[in-house]
């Protein structure tokens, strides 16, 4: 079957979620990274691959897409980005642990960002995840959408 978004004509409102995010003011590759890693995360080729052509558009560099897995030990990332990275980490994998975002987490965020830009990368992580289960569920497979 088709990705369930499709086929109930929901396409549009959840590209206009995601649209939404960019006016929080997190640059658009951050998103790119976030969107990335959580749909490495979970395992979705066709969210991999899509998020890994939207990235390149942006102008990310195939070194940092290279390790974005391992962002921790890698030196191309930002402070910036690996918080928004950790979030992004610590919300996809939220039954991994009985305080999956601690506050810890969220004040090393919160420090980077404003209140804006957390809601930009929260639904970001949140419209992913939600994306890497309808594309999981009904098997996608990676193709190239236009995007």
């Amino acid at each position: 079957m088709p990705n369930p978004a499709r086929v109930l004509d929901a396409m549009q409102p959840v590209g206009d979620i995601f649209k939404a995010t960019y006016s929080g003011g997190v640059p658009k590759t951050t998103l790119d990274l976030v969107h990335l890693r959580t749909s490495q995360i979970n395992g979705c080729s066709a969210c991999v691959d899509s998020g890994s052509r939207n990235a390149r558009r942006s102008g990310e560099t195939e070194e940092r897409l290279s390790v974005v897995a391992a962002w921790r030990d890698s030196p191309y990332f930002t402070g910036e980005e690996r918080a928004a990275l950790a979030l992004t980490e610590a919300t996809t994998r939220m039954a991994d642990r009985s305080d999956p975002v601690p506050d810890a987490l969220w004040d090393e965020v919160a420090g980077h960002y404003d209140e804006k830009g957390l809601a930009a990368i929260v639904l970001t992580i949140a419209v992913t995840n939600m994306f890497n289960r309808l594309n999981g569920t009904t098997r996608q497979v990676p193709q190239d959408w236009g995007a």
